[in-house]
């Protein structure tokens, strides 16, 4: 057992047991409201992570040239799989974060 486990195990035998908090019904309908709210504007980005990364392979597919053509002695094909989709994700991570707490911010 390493030392962070067992210091795990100590520090949750002397704060006690976790429970879920109780929510009068106004505030459990209403984060139940905002809950759904954030999960309907996660789709898009849902949608878009999908398209941008199952389009990569068809991007391949429709430009073989990417795999002759070269940057230092690198294939394009793979830059482009290695480069491209991380600032995308941040990106898209970034703007669904701003939707999602301006949901918040409303309510």
């Amino acid at each position: 057992m390493s030392p962070q486990t067992r210091h795990a195990h100590t520090r949750r035998r002397l704060r006690g047991r976790w429970r879920v908090p109780k929510l009068d019904a106004a505030d459990a309908e209403r984060a139940l409201a905002l809950y759904r709210a954030q999960r309907r504007r996660a789709i898009a980005p849902l949608v878009l992570l999908f398209a941008g990364m199952l389009g990569l392979p068809v991007l391949f597919a429709a430009l073989p040239a990417l795999d002759d053509a070269r940057l230092l002695g690198i294939p394009a094909s793979w830059l482009a799989l290695a480069v491209l989709p991380y600032p995308g994700l941040v990106l898209l991570a970034r703007w669904h974060l701003r939707r999602a707490e301006r949901i918040e911010d409303r309510q």
